[in-house]
């Protein structure tokens, strides 16, 4: 039987992910700062479902035990959580607010601390494998909250999620993305690298990945974007304005640890260059461009 919750933010992450939860048989109430985005995805999803379009936050969550939500930044998170028409505001107590943005982890450490104070719970829970991931729904979520709270959270994040573990207190979902970005970074200029290479050696390269794809050089940025980035396409995937962002997370978290990312320092410099060049919406595999002649 599906229960009664709320989604806020209906991008390109966050319909899929909320057009699942309804799909699955579960009451949404959904709201989105764009009401004609809200509106796109009621008429994607809304036929024969109980879903609703929200007119702020605290409606959409009022009456919901799960408030999800999957926004911009940790000021966007703020907007949709704090003030009169912040979600807080709607939910009774003991509800749980699960965020799948990906912020700092101060933010996750100050809004649990706010949910507390209001008697709720609260689950930071970032979340990996971008659009294609949460359009087929086996995204893998990074949380930190109580267990408590992330046992309630994830039969229901199941609908989009093919794993999802928690790794420690609140902030601790937004300490893994940064690993899992900071891996990321250093795989993709790696894969650039190495693509240029072949491409200048006079190699087809296309070719080439098909032969090191099945040893220690596989990954998945090699088996889902090595082709496109031969290709020259970045209209589409994990934009690198995005990407910048989440770096600056993983660096400013680095300096307060007193902890060296040299790689992942440098990649941030190059994805800058690409911004430059204007693809900042771009795919994080536009790395690329900066090395073709």
């Amino acid at each position: 039987m599906g229960e009664r919750v709320a989604f806020i933010g209906l991008g390109v992450m966050g319909a899929p992910m909320a057009g699942h939860l309804a799909k699955a048989g579960h009451e949404v109430w959904v709201f989105n700062r764009t009401r004609g985005k809200a509106e796109g995805w009621f008429a994607a999803y809304g036929e024969g479902r109980a879903v609703k379009v929200a007119g702020s936050p605290a409606e959409a969550a009022a009456g919901a035990r799960l408030v999800f939500a999957c926004v911009g930044a940790d000021q966007d998170v703020r907007a949709v959580t704090l003030g009169e028409e912040g979600a807080f505001a709607g939910m009774a107590e003991g509800a749980i607010f699960v965020d799948h943005t990906t912020t700092s982890a101060d933010l996750a450490r100050e809004l649990a601390g706010a949910a507390a104070a209001r008697g709720l719970g609260f689950v930071d829970a970032p979340v990996s494998g971008g659009q294609a991931g949460a359009e087929n729904g086996v995204l893998t979520i990074m949380a930190g909250g109580s267990e408590a709270d992330f046992a309630i959270a994830r039969p229901v994040m199941a609908c989009y999620a093919r794993q999802a573990r928690l790794l420690g207190p609140a902030g601790s979902g937004q300490l893994a993305k940064m690993v899992n970005q900071i891996c990321i970074a250093g795989i993709v200029q790696g894969l650039a690298e190495a693509l240029n290479f072949a491409l200048e050696a006079g190699l087809d390269a296309k070719a080439v990945v098909e032969v090191i794809s099945g040893g220690a050089a596989q990954s998945w940025q090699m088996d889902n974007r090595a082709g496109t980035m031969i290709d020259g396409k970045f209209d589409f995937g994990f934009a690198v304005d995005w990407m910048r962002k989440d770096l600056g997370f993983c660096l400013g978290e680095a300096r307060r640890l007193g902890v060296s990312l040299p790689v992942t320092a440098l990649v941030d410099q190059f994805y800058g260059d690409v911004q430059a060049a204007g693809g900042g919406r771009w795919d994080t595999s536009s790395l690329t461009t900066r090395l073709r002649r």
